[in-house]
């Protein structure tokens, strides 16, 4: 099998990947050099070195990142992440995915992402609160209602975005619940918000399964990342009557080849904080739970999960992209070769920006929707989304990763187009 050059040199950094990725889709458009030139790389990007006081009063110096790829759309609209292995390119390929992921769901946002170089789980809360602050204070250059609204990713949730807001609004002197979404439901936070990237991706599983003629009840599902996307998503299958054969969490993977109890795990993960050693279940190695048969895969954890050295090994009829960039390009032909269907971060994972989106709408308008009506809204977005990919998909008999790309892609074109070049 020939592997493309350019995939195998994206292979080690992510936003070479993402580059990639773009430059298929654009081939295949025929796009335009000049606009090629804008949107494979990124407006503006903001590195910031902070201090910030421990709780034993040393001073820490921690770096932090905040990028906007592209604004044609409207705002830009991106989580935070705080990982130690949080770098510069990671977060300009997570902003370009943002900016690809807004326009295939078809919401006015551009694509931005930010993140700081820590590792949460060793700072008190009072650390962590400190940390949020500087950074927020930080980036405030570029964030706000109508430029930037950040939003809960890796290692970050509601309180961290209600402590950027506070701080965002002392500033400005009143209370602005728009700058940040996934949010507390007492500041402005939206019904259904925690729960909505579980939801759509659940969405587009339900569709695939259509599309193929097969019933979800008694099928088998595999999760990697048993955390904020992976846990309600695992929960949702198991309500199906999906087996959930095996999860994972950064502590560990467990396995149960009859399908584990995730109703009970979730309450042992709340109590223990990982799942490791759940009773009923086996351990298993973190590289062979995602070589395990079954019918859906799910990486929900972070990029570059499935490569050129275990896509041969991987035996999941379907791969459902939870988390953003699991599956490098290489790993892409190889499964496609094999017949395996991958269904893209940029359309899996949608269900997420999508309330947000409700969200901010909610906060601008102080009108606020029950979560029946926002789960009813994510889901007509998410069907339509996964229906115009598909039929991209058929017409030019590509993988749905490439036609994502494409239906994104183009509708960022005609706005830049549209918009023209200033000045």
């Amino acid at each position: 099998m020939a592997i493309d050059s350019r995939a195998t040199k994206s292979a080690d950094n992510t936003f070479a990947m993402a580059q990639y990725q773009f430059d298929q889709a654009a081939d295949r458009l025929q796009l335009d050099t000049n606009l090629r030139e804008i949107l494979r790389t990124c407006e503006r990007e903001l590195t910031v070195h902070f201090p910030v006081k421990m709780s034993d009063g040393s001073i820490r110096v921690f770096e932090g990142y905040r990028v906007q790829h592209n604004i044609a759309r409207g705002p830009a609209k991106g989580g935070i992440r705080y990982h130690p292995a949080v770098t510069l390119d990671e977060v300009r390929a997570l902003a370009m995915w943002m900016t690809w992921k807004c326009a295939v769901v078809g919401i006015p946002f551009g694509g931005a992402k930010g993140g700081v170089v820590c590792e949460p789980k060793k700072l008190s809360t009072a650390e962590l609160e400190n940390l949020t602050r500087r950074y927020a204070t930080e980036i405030s250059v570029l964030i706000g209602p109508d430029r930037d609204i950040p939003a809960p990713d890796v290692n970050t949730n509601a309180q961290v975005m209600a402590w950027i807001m506070d701080t965002y609004s002392m500033a400005a002197g009143h209370s602005v619940p728009a700058v940040v979404t996934g949010k507390p439901l007492s500041i402005g936070g939206s019904e259904g918000r925690a729960e909505a990237t579980s939801r759509g991706c659940l969405t587009v599983i339900r569709e695939t399964a259509k599309r193929q003629g097969t019933a979800l009840p008694g099928q088998t599902a595999v999760v990697q990342g048993f955390g904020n996307v992976g846990a309600p998503l695992a929960t949702f299958l198991h309500e199906l009557g999906v087996k959930v054969i095996a999860v994972s969490d950064s502590s560990g993977a467990i396995f149960n080849p009859r399908g584990i109890d995730i109703p009970r795990l979730s309450r042992y993960k709340s109590e223990t904080g990982s799942v490791a050693r759940f009773m009923g279940t086996d351990p298993l190695g973190q590289a062979e739970l995602l070589e395990l048969p079954c019918d859906w895969l799910i990486p929900a954890a972070l990029e570059n999960q499935i490569t050129r050295a275990n896509a041969p090994r991987v035996r999941a009829r379907v791969v459902v992209e939870g988390a953003n960039g699991p599956t490098t390009p290489e790993a892409d032909a190889i499964l496609t070769e094999r017949g395996i269907l991958v269904i893209p971060d940029i359309l899996a994972n949608a269900g997420g920006v999508t309330v947000s989106y409700f969200e901010w709408v909610q906060d601008l308008q102080s009108f606020f929707w029950d979560e029946d009506e926002i789960n009813a809204k994510l889901d007509k977005l998410m069907t339509r989304a996964f229906s115009a990919v598909s039929a991209i998909a058929d017409r030019h008999d590509i993988d749905l990763r490439t036609a994502a790309h494409m239906l994104a892609i183009d509708r960022v074109a005609e706005a830049t187009r549209t918009r023209g070049i200033y000045p």
